[in-house]
Parts: structure tokens; C-alpha cells; sequence
């Protein structure tokens, strides 16, 4: 099992920055990808960024060059750096996590992005 738990979202106005935090414990030496997702309302889940075991980080194309995805292994913790926010990045954020059997999520952390 892994547990995920997310923290730093909140209100921002477009053009400023919000860096969010995933903690995962459990299982860690199982996970093989961790990165974020986001929901806005109404609409589906989307992906948004992952981080994968060996390092190499891949980003969804709206946020290529705004958002960085990046690792503290000591403290077992994943950042979602965001910068020049829109207001089109208003959405819940969800962490997840993969290991070879499941998909674990977290409970979501609100960022709000005001114009």
C-alpha cells in the first residue's frame, strides 16, 4: 500500500506561482511513477506531469515551461512547481502514484486561480 498526501494549494491571481507537496509513505521502494493530475469542474481528470523512477519527467503540453515536477527522495516527497498560473489551471490536484500492481491517489489539494 501507499498512502499520498497533498498539500499547498490555495488562491492565487493569474501570473503568480503555488508549489504543491505530495508525501507518500508506505510501500515506497514499490512505486515505478508519481506525478499529478488535476480535475476541473465538470470536466474529467487530466494528467498533468509525472516523475519517473529512473528521474526522466514528462509534462502535459499546456504546462510545458510553466510547471516543474521534481523529487525529494530523503523526505519522500513530490513538488509541483507552478508558475505563470492562468486561470484555466483552476482545478483540484490530485498526486498518484504507480507501482507495478495498482494506482494510488491522494485525497486532492484546491488551486484556485483568480483573473
Amino acid at each position: 500500500q501507499v498512502q499520498l498526501v497533498e498539500s499547498g494549494g490555495g488562491l492565487v491571481q493569474a501570473g503568480g506561482s503555488l508549489r504543491l507537496s505530495c508525501a507518500a509513505s508506505g510501500s515506497i521502494f514499490s512505486i515505478n511513477a508519481i506525478g499529478w493530475y488535476r480535475q476541473a469542474p465538470g470536466k474529467q481528470r487530466d494528467w498533468v506531469a509525472t516523475i519517473i523512477k529512473g528521474g526522466s519527467v514528462v509534462y502535459e503540453d499546456s504546462v510545458k515551461g510553466r510547471f516543474t515536477i521534481s523529487r525529494d527522495n530523503a523526505n519522500n516527497t513530490v513538488y509541483l512547481q507552478m508558475n505563470s498560473l492562468k486561470p484555466e489551471d483552476t482545478a483540484v490536484y490530485y498526486c498518484y502514484a504507480n507501482n507495478p500492481y495498482n494506482r494510488y491517489w491522494g485525497q486532492g489539494t484546491q488551486v484556485t486561480v483568480s483573473s
